[in-house]
């Protein structure tokens, strides 16, 4: 037998040494079970939703992050907490008015009516709209003007016998229909511009004030036609009893409400007609701008008419977000909702735009504790109508032109999708704290009924901007684009 080389003997003690030294090192790697093998650190996913202000990038999901554990340090850190809850939303939308209602129904034929009505309502298709607001009657975006119970002049109707929903059946409750097939959940808030006629002091549907002998009657009104909805299939979940009751010199349909005579007005008559009637309609105060947070305090100051109301609405055409904190503070157990703002002709700029929503608008008023946010018009057309005597340069959330040659999505469409599509009807906000490095950036933290988390970021600056989002012990990074909007999904 020939004899092994010691060259031979020196490779095999060598192999030998190595294949021992590659066993230990394996046994010694996860001594603790709890402790996470290196090479399996990814412990996850999320997405990520991105829209530029230079419109480069749409609402575009973009490459998943790796989340990690226990996670890198190094960056700016953005903490994400679900112990810590705040409101639960209700939902995100616009109006659904008279105007937008009609270019949905007469202006587009049926497959891109249901396109379009996919994209805006369906959380799969699109981008999951789950909050309507309605007009009771006519508001400035109506083809004319109109309420439910319109008389000759000198006549009254006590009884509410001539009630008809007829004009609404022409186009809102048909696409009402088809809006509910889509997103059966879908919360729906009627508001007023105008009682009729007959019911008000100037006997005219502008400007004029509730006639008190009227109170009950008016209370009446608002049953009958949450009722008439209901036997069309069409739940209100909320009304307001006036919109901007502040602001009764327009040209189209409007009246003065003070606050002392919508606290009489709910206390002694609305609240008491839904309660006899087994209504169960919240019912939501003021509906006007930012800069009058007493109007809602006053009226909630008062027991008795505050045990009929769930909380105030605001506009954004005046004042400040922060007052919807002013209320909440006041009044913490009643809800806070937005319900009006409109894109229009004064400001064209998208970046600029989409930067203005989101620090009032989508951030700004749920971190002001607001329930909801709702723009003005779903949709007008390239003329920005059809219109009522009101606002000659709004635009929609979509822009559906004459015959309907096209649909455009608007930076409202953009705006609203980051948080429609993602913070879905039930979720709550969550604490979310960022590095005090992370200036002039907002974030907002929701968790979903399914425990889905979702992080909206907004970057103001001029450059890039990188942080880390860190929930425990789990952590994913991403760098932001100068005027940006990203939305991160995970859970």
């Amino acid at each position: 037998m020939k004899s092994v080389s010691l060259k031979s003997k020196m490779f095999y003690l060598s192999l030998m040494a190595f294949a021992l030294f590659v066993n230990l090192n394996a046994c010694s790697k996860n001594n603790n079970p709890d402790e996470p093998d290196p090479d399996t650190l990814k412990v996850a996913s999320a997405q990520a939703w991105l829209t530029k202000g230079d419109k480069s990038v749409l609402f575009e999901h973009q490459s998943d992050l790796p989340i990690t554990h226990p996670g890198a340090a190094g960056w700016p850190e953005v903490v994400v907490d679900t112990n810590y809850q705040f409101q639960e939303i209700e939902g995100y939308g616009a109006a659904l008015t008279g105007s937008s209602a009609y270019l949905f129904h007469r202006a587009l034929d049926p497959s891109q009516r249901q396109y379009i009505l996919k994209q805006l309502f369906d959380p799969k298709e699109g981008i999951g709209l789950s909050y309507l607001r309605l007009t009771m009657g006519a508001s400035d975006f109506s083809l004319s003007d109109f309420t439910y119970n319109d008389l000759p002049q000198g006549q009254v109707d006590i009884s509410l016998a001539k009630f008809s929903l007829s004009r609404d059946t022409e186009d809102v409750v048909p696409i009402l229909k088809e809006i509910i097939a889509i997103n059966p959940e879908i919360k729906l808030m009627g508001t007023p511009w105008s009682p009729p006629a007959w019911m008000k002091t100037n006997g005219s549907l502008k400007g004029g004030q509730l006639k008190k002998e009227f109170y009950s009657v008016y209370a009446q009104y608002f049953v009958k036609y949450i009722k008439e909805m209901q036997k069309q299939g069409i739940a209100i979940d909320a009304i307001t009893p006036q919109n901007e009751p502040l602001y009764w010199t327009a040209g189209y349909p409007c009246m003065q409400m003070q606050a002392d005579e919508q606290k009489e007005f709910i206390r002694d008559h609305l609240g008491p007609a839904f309660e006899s009637a087994g209504l169960q309609t919240k019912i939501i105060v003021y509906d006007h701008n930012w800069d009058h947070p007493e109007y809602a305090t006053a009226i909630l100051s008062d027991p008795n008419a505050a045990k009929y109301i769930a909380g105030s609405a605001f506009h954004a055409y005046a004042g400040d977000v922060s007052a919807m904190s002013t209320v909440h503070e006041a009044y913490p157990d009643k809800g806070l909702y937005f319900t009006e703002i409109s894109g229009g002709e004064w400001a064209v700029n998208f970046s600029d735009n989409l930067m203005w929503y989101m620090k009032n608008i989508l951030i700004g008023t749920a971190r002001n504790w607001s329930r909801n946010a709702l723009f003005w018009n779903l949709a007008l057309d390239q003329n920005h109508g059809p219109r009522n005597n009101g606002c000659q340069d709004c635009r929609g959330v979509v822009t559906i032109t004459n015959g309907g040659g096209s649909i455009i999505r608007n930076e409202e469409f953009y705006a609203l999708a980051h948080f429609s599509k993602f913070v879905r009807p039930g979720a709550h906000r969550i604490y979310s704290r960022p590095d005090q490095v992370l200036m002039n950036m907002d974030f907002v933290a929701f968790q979903n009924i399914d425990g889905q988390k979702v992080l909206v970021a907004a970057n103001y600056n001029d450059v890039y901007k990188t942080f880390t989002v860190r929930q425990t012990n789990r952590s994913f990074s991403y760098s932001l684009a100068p005027k940006s909007v990203v939305t991160l999904v995970w859970r």
